[in-house]
This record gives structure tokens, sequence and C-alpha cells, in this order.
């Protein structure tokens, strides 16, 4: 298995297009003007609190007020808007939190006018990007997203990422972490530190608290609203979250950023660096090369072809997506029938984990197998579709739960909604 990146500029927007096997699985565009990206922070003012909603909402400068609710609070908000009061009035210029008093968490079932007021200064992290008539979905619970790490300012807790299955390496890097966890600050170890040294992590950390610090410089003179720190470009966010061994090129048509994503790449991993490489042709645009252009027209549309003449039904409703795999002519080409639907299956929930991750389906998702009566078979299947959604972020999967769904003939299987920045994976 081999993965590439593949960038393309406009004069509007970024293109970005992760292939695997030279198969398109994620497809992603950053508009020039976006000014609210996922994982940017900002120093504003509370527009009003609206207590049927338990909620407040935000002036972000967007046209839209962004909105915050009381469960994206988080326990320690009241420390959050101490720290931000005194750093602003110049009383506080050590941001480690070291010597910083906490306060009291907050009730979790508590009402939103109780801990906010209209015009107070607040901290938030854009958690959903605003859509259509609605602003930014907004939490006040922050993190700074590392490399192997993520930094939870105002927190104590240290967690290991559920995708590091074995215990002795989730306790080896537990250890490892409250050994250099400054306080004030928890952590959250991503997947991707599993088997790194301690060196890669702190460095990793100190980074984190650099950039922790370089924001809270800025609180003394910002104005309300204003970005005070703002998440990597889409390019080095993506190499962050999802940079392994497997990748084998890293293709950018624009220079400017490909010096950027050179940058993060030797950044993070020094020996990989010349992987990325500056696509010059001027008679073949990128995404024609790599024949990417073609598989965005054939991939999401209502039904979706397959090998041996099979194809996937996709539809959409408000509550739920499902999905219905279909056998085609491929029914009378095998000996029996179990077969059949053992093969056309297989081939499906390839399909089926690419398509979740290429279209960002979330909520509810219903698939129709094609009925099988051999038990060793349902769970052949089950475990082949868990493995290949094994990499992708933003999946959950509860094996008792699914194993029981699967001794019919469908699979059901959760994904989560609208992340929090970065939480881990």
């Amino acid at each position: 298995m081999k993965k590439e990146l593949i960038i393309r500029s406009g004069s509007e927007a970024v293109d970005f297009a992760l292939l695997k096997d030279g198969k398109l699985i994620e497809l992603h565009k950053e508009q020039e003007e976006n000014h609210f990206q996922v994982g940017d922070i900002f120093i504003a003012k509370i527009r009003k609190p609206v207590p049927g909603l338990n909620a407040a909402f935000v002036n972000l400068g967007y046209e839209k007020d962004a909105f915050l609710h009381y469960h994206d609070l988080g326990p320690n908000l009241s420390s959050v808007l101490k720290f931000i009061k005194l750093v602003s009035a110049g009383k506080l210029k050590d941001y480690t939190l070291k010597n910083f008093q906490f306060e009291k968490e907050i009730d979790k079932n508590g009402a939103i006018a109780d801990v906010l007021t209209a015009n107070q200064s607040i901290l938030v992290q854009v958690v959903k990007e605003p859509i259509s008539t609605k602003g930014p979905r907004i939490s006040s619970e922050l993190s700074l997203a590392g490399r192997y790490i993520v930094l939870v300012p105002f927190s104590d807790r240290i967690s290991i990422s559920q995708k590091i299955e074995s215990k002795e390496e989730k306790d080896r890097l537990k250890r490892l972490v409250q050994s250099i966890r400054p306080k004030g600050f928890g952590v959250i170890v991503r997947t991707v530190a599993e088997g790194k040294k301690v060196a890669d992590i702190d460095k990793d950390l100190q980074n984190l608290l650099g950039r922790w610090t370089s924001m809270c410089k800025k609180l003394m003179t910002a104005h309300h609203p204003s970005k005070v720190l703002g998440e990597l470009n889409r390019a080095s966010s993506i190499l962050r979250d999802v940079f392994n061994d497997t990748f084998s090129g890293v293709y950018v048509d624009d220079e400017e950023l490909y010096n950027q994503t050179r940058d993060y790449l030797m950044e993070i991993d020094p020996t990989k660096q010349n992987i990325v490489k500056l696509y010059r042709s001027k008679d073949l645009p990128i995404f024609e090369k790599f024949h990417i252009e073609r598989q965005i027209k054939t991939s999401f549309g209502k039904t979706v072809s397959m090998a041996k003449g099979a194809y996937l039904i996709i539809e959409h409703t408000e509550a739920l997506h499902v999905i219905d795999v279909n056998s085609g002519n491929r029914s009378n080409k095998a000996g029996n029938q179990e077969d059949t639907a053992l093969e056309v299956n297989m081939i499906a929930a390839a399909e089926i984990a690419r398509q979740l991750r290429l279209r960002d389906m979330g909520g509810i998702i219903v698939i129709d197998f094609i009925d099988m009566s051999n038990p060793d078979n349902r769970k052949k299947l089950f475990d082949f579709l868990r493995d290949e959604m094994s990499d992708d972020k933003q999946i959950w999967t509860d094996p008792n739960y699914a194993a029981a769904r699967t001794s019919g003939s469908e699979h059901q299987d959760t994904r989560g909604g609208p992340q929090q920045p970065a939480r881990g994976n």
C-alpha cells in the first residue's frame, strides 16, 4: 500500500487529493478567503447568552454569529476566563500555568447564564467551519495539535489513542508523558507516537508550548474579535494527521506551497523531505496527470460501479445514509451463491470504506450487504471492513454491536459528527 498527496493550486482555492494505491480516498478544498478554519483560536466577546438554547452567540467577525453551547465550554471555563482577564490587563506574564491558581470547575449540567454574560471576553476555538446560513461552531475547551501529541491547556489529564492496542506501549507512553508534561496542561498522545522516543515527543511538546506562548502575548493588544492562533495550512495539517511510512510522494504545482510543504515535512520527518516534488508541466494539469478528475466525476453519484460488474446504491436521507450492495451480472459467474456473496461483499466493503472518507459521510450509516448464511464468512467480512476503515480518523466501531448486527444481512456503523480539532487519533 502506498499513499500520495496531490496538491493543486488555483487563483481562488487549493485542492488536496489523498490517494491510496492510486485511488482517491479524500478530497479537500481550502478557499483563499476562508478565515475560519477548524482549529483556529479567536479572542472574542459574548454577544448574548440564550438560556432557551443553553448556549451563547459569539461575534467572531463573520456575518453570522458563532454558536457556543454550554457543553462545549469545558469544565475549566472559570480558569480560562480568569486567565484571559489577567493576561489582557498585563497582570500575568507567566503563560506556563505552573503558578496559575485554578478556579473551581463549572457544573457539567449548569446553565449558560450562570457562567457567561454579554460583552465578556473569551478564547474560543473553531470546531466546525461556517456553512450556508450558519456561523462557525466553537468551543472554549482549547487544544493545540502537534505531530505526536495534542496539548490541552487548563487540564491535567493524560490520554492515549485507543488505536494503540498494546497495553505495554500505552503504559510506556503514559509514563513518558508524565515525566515531561508541564503543570496546567493535559496531553493527548496520538497514534503516530507509537514507538517514538522521549526526545521526539518532547520536541513536539516544546513546539506547542511555543505556539501557546506566542498566542498569549497577543492577548494584551488584540482587538475583539481577532484570530490569535491560526491552524497550519491545509497541506501541513493533512501531513501532520495522516503522514506515515506508507507515503511515497507529495506532488505540488505551486512553488510557494511546495516550499512550505517541504519545510514542514523537514520538521516532522527529515528523512522523507525528498518525496515532496514540484510538478512543473504546463501541458497536463496535475489532477489529470494522476487521473483524479476522472475519479471525481465517477465517485460522487448515486450509483458507484465496482469491479466484476458489482455496484453500490448510496441514498442520503435527513436521518441516515443507506448503502445497498448489488452483485450486478456477477451472480451467474461463481460456483455457488455463498461464494458469490462473499466475493461481492468483500469488493463492496473496500469501496464503502473509501466512499465514507471521500464523501465525509456522518451520522448513522446502514449497509445492506448481500445475504450470507455462513457465520465464518460474516465474521470475515466484518473484520475486513473494520481493517479497511482502520486509517480513517473519524471512524468509531463497536465490535460487539457490529458483530451482532452482521448476523443478518446488514451492518450498521456510526461515524462521529463534527470533530473537535485534532483530539487525537
